[in-house]
Formats: C-alpha cells, structure tokens, sequence
C-alpha cells in the first residue's frame, strides 16, 4: 500500500492524488470525474465569480460525497498602467490587423481575481474540506476564517525559503512545486525563474525543511513520477498536464491536437500570456514576443489585449494566442475518462512501488 498515508487520512480520499486546479480549461465536470476516481478533486476560482463558484460547488455537492478543494490565487493586485498597457497594443497591433481586428476598440480587462472577504464569505458558506491558495498566504484574518470554516490549507512553494514560510504562516499542507510543472510559478518572495529548482531537486529538500506533510507537484504524469515521489518524501502528488485531454477537460479541439502534437521540448515558461511567469506550450506570440518579454504588462494586464486575438484565431482553429498551460511532461497525457486515469495511475503507482520494494 501507500508508504505514507498522512494525507489520504487527512483529505479522505481513496488516492494520494490531486487534481490540480487548471483555470480556464476545467470545471465541476473534470473535478467530478477525477474524484469518482479516488483522487482530490480541485476547482480552480480564480476566474470565477462568487456566484459561478457557488454553481460549480453545488453541482459537484449534488453529483458526488467526496470532498472538494476550492483552490484561490492570492496575489497583491497592480492597477493597470494605462502608458504600458498602451506598449503592449501598439506592439500587439500587427496581430489585430492580421486578423482584422482594431487594435483601439475597448476591451473587457482580464479577470484574475485575488482571495478578498468576499470569496472568504463563499468558503464559509459552501465549506468545502480543502482549501488551497496560489502566490503565498491570504492576509491571517482571511486565513483563520478560512480555518474557522473547517478547511485544511494548502499552499505551493517554488523554493525551500517559501515551503518553510507557508508552514510558520498557517498552511497544514505544502506543495512543492518544481520548475517542469505547468501554469503558473506559485513563486511569491522572489521574482527569479532561473533559481527554481524542478520538482525531485525540490522535493527532498523541502520535506527536509518542513513538518507538515508535503504534496509533489510538476512533471509526474504516470505511475513511475508517482513512486518517485514517494520515494522522495512525498505524501500525496499533484496532477494536472495528464488529465488535459480527458474528455471531461474543457480545452478546445485545436487545443487538444497541440497538447497530443506536444514533445518533451514544446513547452517555455513566459510572461507574456499574463504577465506572470507561466510554463505552456509554445504558442505563435510566445515564440515571437517572448517568450519572455519586458513589455508584457503586470499580472494579469497582460492578458487583456490578448483576449481578443485568442477569440479570432480559435475561430480560424489556431492556437497562436491560446494559453496552453502544461508541464513538460506533456506528452505523456492520455486520452481516456479522468475516472479511468486516477485509477489507472494510482494503480500504476502501486505496482512500481510493490516491484520496487521485491528487487
């Protein structure tokens, strides 16, 4: 069985495994699927109103028993720079005319929503078990209702300096996440991508240096990342770049045959999609503006400009603008339920492990 179970016990799942929260490309449907499944299903709300969170919740509460984490990013909002934003179009403009586009028609800002009191009321409300945060902490008031609540805290660290920070700040559980993993880096008190370490440098280092139990998060996406993992010191696996292309998962059809199209070299992390460093698969404007770019606006002002573009080229069925988050264990997603994927990997996992544990 499972070498540490700390966190099977604590989350009440079948499987150390969670569903990583993947904004803009999954909904109730993947969280659903992937819990039926054993694992920790987690539901991404950061692009989400109060009010579409509290759908989703409720028809993941009607569907299923398992328990559910609510997953929140919590960075300091910037207030857009209207000189910068002006850059960014006027270097963006030559796309809009390809596309036959303005590139001066008012545009709705990108919404990237930090943890405030008013996503803290949903969670006292919906009281899901899991709660976990992108970009460190919420401000402690936040975070002790969130507690108060009943939610178990999770948080990610890109570094040791940051996993020791989260656990004396409140987190009862740590993520490492490596720099092979895909979306956004959770890095928060440094601005320097070429110091992250990828996610088995990380994570012994890190289990070392913190008590709470620890979850590996970044280019595990079968069986044998899995007891890695657990032989590093993990007590539980995020997933995400392997349940893209389960039929559950939301990415459009153009999306879905660049992630089966995908190496172990398409995917850079750039700033350019949000203006916050993100790993995806190589895109047209990532490859021609960044991939990263010291014009991009700040998180999330970057993408504003871009959202009109992405619209327009997934209508001709490209993906020149379309954020592809994965990690660079891409290639090694499936086609098949996220029910049958969990089991699979968990199965996997186990097998490797047991094989391991003869030789």
């Amino acid at each position: 069985m499972w070498p540490d179970r700390r966190l099977t016990d604590l989350f009440k799942t079948e499987f150390p495994i969670v569903l990583a929260p993947m904004a803009g490309v999954m909904d109730a449907e993947l969280v659903i699927a992937a819990a039926e499944g054993g694992a920790l299903g987690s539901l991404p709300c950061a692009m989400l109103s109060a009010e579409k969170t509290r759908e989703q919740v409720n028809i993941i509460r009607q569907r299923i028993s398992a328990p559910v984490n609510m997953n929140f990013f919590c960075h300091t909002p910037v207030e857009t720079d209207r000189a910068h934003e002006a850059t960014w179009r006027q270097l963006l403009a030559p796309y809009y005319h390809e596309l036959g586009l303005d590139p001066d028609a008012p545009i709705n800002a990108a919404n990237r929503a930090p943890f405030d009191a008013a996503f803290c009321a949903v969670v006292e409300e919906l009281k899901p078990e899991v709660v976990s945060f992108h970009f460190g902490l919420p401000e402690p008031k936040l975070l002790q209702r969130v507690k108060a609540a009943g939610a178990i805290v999770m948080s990610s660290a890109t570094t040791v300096k940051e996993a020791i920070w989260l656990e004396e700040n409140g987190a009862d559980v740590v993520i490492a996440q490596g720099a092979d993993a895909g979306g956004h880096r959770a890095m928060f008190l440094t601005e320097n991508i070429s110091e992250q370490p990828g996610t088995f440098s990380l994570l012994p280092q890190v289990v070392d240096a913190v008590k709470v139990p620890v979850v590996a998060a970044g280019g595990i996406a079968d069986g044998r990342g899995i007891a890695a993992a657990f032989a590093l010191g993990a007590a539980a696996v995020q997933i995400g770049s392997a349940y893209l292309r389960c039929p559950e998962s939301k990415v459009t059809p153009q999306g879905r045959v660049a992630l089966a199209q995908a190496s172990d070299e398409s995917t850079v992390i750039t700033n350019v999609m949000t203006g916050r460093p993100a790993r995806g698969v190589a895109n047209r404007v990532m490859r021609e503006v960044g991939p990263i770019s010291p014009d991009a606006p700040a998180f999330p002002h970057a993408a504003t400009a871009l959202g009109p573009l992405k619209a327009a080229a997934e209508k001709q069925g490209k993906v020149d603008f379309t954020n592809l988050w994965a990690g660079q264990a891409v290639r090694m997603g499936k086609e098949m339920p996220a029910t049958e994927l969990t089991r699979a990997l968990a199965g996997a996992a186990l097998a490797r492990m047991a094989a391991l544990s003869q030789a």
